[in-house]
């Protein structure tokens, strides 16, 4: 299960450790991003938790292991929002918090995951705190997110807390290489901020090739013939996604320019940071990131003409 994902194996063997010698934490913090694989890491967790054979890993035979493989085990919970880009609501945190003080079901431990945890609105972070200064016992809390920073500290300081570790990009590209038994571009990691996984599914997706359109009309662009609404059309159509593609190649140009080279920069990082100044790539790349921010906290707007408003900008300064 953790196997496939070897970035994970460091973080596994010392929850293993704990889980053998009983003292895993009651509440435990996991700081991760998509495309890491942490999913694995909470099904190895919970299958551990809940096996009635062993400690430190699901046997795969037992009742409490079947139960796991059908979804249906009854001391396992997963506390999600009820509707994409909802929050997790104070009366799910509380019926989880009634559950955590009953009986278990199986007579062993219960496991709580809480994921995404910054999801959480305020009166349900306060609720769980609650919990966490007083635990039910043979409970454990597993939270979940990618933004640790937006949750109360009250909340971390009673957790323990974890990281997925990010491999570096060499690491990226042979595992890439081996599961996929081909070359793979030395940009790919870099583009999608050395997730493995994401990684894998741009290959696979053969997301290059439209990685590609979209580099080559900004480049067009910026040189002063390029077509917005083309590449408005292009980027609306996964705009947090293309728009990040965009803000590595523009972040990466202004590096260039400040002598800074890697071989893993995008591929027209290059010949962008001949085409504009610094300080236009830098202005740009800041009112990108505010708009990827709006985009990613506001799924109702309208993308395309957000896209559009900003692509414009680049037809504000000559080309050197």
């Amino acid at each position: 299960m953790i196997s496939p994902y070897p970035w994970l194996a460091a973080v596994w063997e010392k929850w293993q450790v704990s889980l053998e010698s009983s003292r895993f934490p009651n509440a435990v913090l996991l700081e991760t991003a998509a495309g890491f694989g942490s999913e694995a890491l909470v099904s190895a967790l919970s299958r551990a938790v809940l096996c009635q054979n062993n400690l430190s890993e699901g046997c795969g035979f037992c009742h409490s292991c079947q139960l796991m493989e059908s979804n249906s085990h009854p001391d396992f919970h997963c506390v999600q929002p009820e509707k994409e880009g909802k929050t997790i609501t104070v009366e799910q945190i509380r019926q989880c918090t009634r559950v955590a003080y009953e009986s278990s079901q199986l007579g062993g431990l219960r496991l709580f995951v809480i994921e995404p945890a910054e999801f959480m609105n305020e009166p349900a972070a306060n609720a769980l705190l609650k919990t966490l200064e007083e635990p039910p016992e043979r409970c454990i809390f597993l939270l979940v997110t990618d933004r640790v920073s937006t949750l109360m500290p009250t909340i971390i300081s009673r957790c323990q807390k974890w990281r997925v570790p990010q491999p570096d990009y060499q690491e990226v590209i042979q595992w890439l290489e081996q599961r996929l038994d081909q070359p793979v571009d030395s940009y790919i990691p870099h583009l999608v901020d050395g997730a493995p996984l994401s990684a894998l599914a741009f290959i696979e997706q053969n997301k290059s090739q439209q990685y590609t359109s979209i580099e080559s009309e900004l480049i067009k662009l910026a040189r002063g013939d390029g077509d917005i609404m083309s590449l408005s059309k292009m980027i609306s159509v996964e705009p947090i996604e293309r728009l990040s593609w965009i803000w590595h190649i523009l972040t990466d140009a202004q590096k260039l320019q400040y002598g800074v080279h890697k071989p893993f920069y995008t591929p027209g990082s290059e010949t962008l940071s001949k085409a504009k100044s610094y300080s236009f790539l830098y202005d740009r790349s800041r009112e990108l990131l505010t708009l990827l921010n709006r985009l990613g906290e506001h799924s109702g707007l309208n993308a395309e003409l957000l896209i559009m408003d900003w692509l414009f900008n680049f037809n504000e300064e000559t080309c050197l």
